[in-house]
């Protein structure tokens, strides 16, 4: 069968190779002149300075299987032990993020009442019926403090968002999950352990932080070499329709038995607002929000020292305009900069700050200084820095999200062989994306 992948993200690569294995013929159409989409690593002078995510979680055998497939398990490369240490910008000071429940309940991070609040979790009120926010959650089992404080800025760093306008029930399905098993966090928290399921490690209680020596490129090159010339690179499709029992890509004028569109969700209700309009205008609600990246070198006798831990979010609120910031060369020592050196990478934006992505290379270079210097006394000059933006980056799932991505497979179901794909839908992590796609391999 001949399929046609539009989009040449991580989704879109792993669905086409998914299908080359499958004894499929397979085009992946990337309207970019470079695959990959937000995963990219800028190697500089002894840097590998990652755009955007800076490895994936080891909780998710898909992203394995893949992998091994491609041959680059020699390259995995797992987060330091030290990238345990985690940070929160409080009250005008980095505090260390318990990894206890004891340490929790000694923590500054929150109030006394905000804390003992916390210990009546197991009592809180039953979920309610509608699409519940990941905020109104959180007040509801937590309470309000640990809601603005925690889960505000752990909102921030995973999807740059709002957590009064994010869906639990989409955003965090394992959370959601997890209460309707349990009644209660702290009883699914017993029983995983219990189980033995529960685990810890540099990347919390999901698992421990892996990326590949060489960057998360190594991924995307490796997909890219295996696709070969079946991956065509600038070669935008510019429209979608139906003749006989295929389908016909406008732009490359190919023609197709079947599709995947891994493309953003704008772009697939755009693509598809000819042939369904309903679906069209359901998919085409996923708005994104903007982030702007800002890594800084620096050497590391000036920092005294190299900094601890894996970084440090700040709540809204708190008085940075930094979501937060990455200590990279920490996470992955030796090898995202040279002996001697220091790798920073702060987050500037989100769905809070849709206009920092449009500030000026020196408003943000300085934005990030300024905020680094109040958050962790940093007044070294930077020996060089780079600066990265991606305009609605990061899919956004609204409360509703689910009810209309089902709407729209309904109006989509009597074309079997048109398949979406992407973190627009179910999931904005590498191992979401690589998790779609993994049932279309071979056994």
């Amino acid at each position: 069968m001949k399929w046609a992948v539009v989009g040449g993200g991580i989704a879109g690569l792993a669905h086409g190779f998914a299908l080359l294995s499958r004894g499929h013929e397979v085009t992946v159409f990337e309207a970019a002149p470079r695959s990959g989409g937000n995963i990219r690593t800028e190697r500089d002078g002894g840097y590998s300075v990652e755009w955007g995510p800076n490895g994936f979680l080891d909780n998710v055998p898909a992203t394995f299987e893949f992998v091994r497939r491609l041959g680059i398990g020699e390259s995995l490369l797992c987060s330091s032990d030290a990238a345990r240490v985690r940070w929160l910008f409080r009250r005008g000071r980095l505090l260390r993020l318990p990894e206890s429940p004891p340490a929790f309940f000694a923590s500054p991070l929150l109030s006394p009442f905000g804390r003992a609040r916390v210990l009546l979790e197991p009592l809180a009120r039953g979920r309610p019926r509608h699409d519940e926010t990941v905020h109104a959650f959180a007040s509801r089992r937590i309470g309000r403090e640990a809601a603005d404080v925690l889960v505000s800025a752990m909102v921030s760093g995973v999807f740059a968002g709002d957590a009064r306008r994010l869906s639990l029930r989409s955003a965090f399905p394992k959370m959601h999950a997890m209460e309707a098993a349990h009644g209660s966090l702290f009883r699914a928290l017993i029983a995983r352990r219990r189980a033995g399921t529960a685990r810890g490690g540099p990347a919390g209680p999901g698992g421990v932080l892996t990326s590949f020596r060489g960057g998360m490129e190594d991924l995307v090159a490796a997909f890219a070499a295996r696709l070969g010339e079946r991956l065509r690179l600038s070669t935008p499709v510019t429209g979608l329709s139906r003749r006989r029992d295929g389908w016909v890509l406008d732009g490359p004028g190919e023609e197709a038995e079947g599709v995947v569109l891994a493309c953003p969700a704008p772009v697939t209700s755009r693509l598809l607002r000819p042939l369904a309009p309903e679906a069209a205008a359901r998919l085409g609600r996923v708005r994104g929000a903007s982030i702007a990246v800002v890594g800084l070198a620096f050497d590391e006798a000036a920092l005294g020292g190299p900094p601890a831990g894996f970084g440090f979010l700040a709540p809204p609120g708190e008085g940075l305009r930094i979501l937060g910031c990455l200590f990279d060369s920490s996470v992955y020592p030796g090898h995202r900069a040279p002996p001697g050196k220091v790798l920073l990478r702060a987050m500037i934006g989100g769905a809070l700050d849709p206009g920092a992505v449009d500030l000026d290379d020196g408003a943000l270079l300085a934005t990030a200084r300024a905020d680094l210097r109040k958050a962790m006394g940093l007044r070294a000059d930077p020996e060089r820095h780079w600066i990265f933006r991606f305009p609605r980056g990061i899919p956004q799932y609204e409360p509703g999200h689910g009810l209309r991505l089902a709407e729209a497979a309904r109006m989509l179901a009597p074309w079997p062989t048109l398949r979406l794909a992407g973190n627009s839908y179910r999931g904005i992590s590498v191992n979401s994306c690589l998790e779609e796609a993994a049932p279309l391999l071979p056994a």
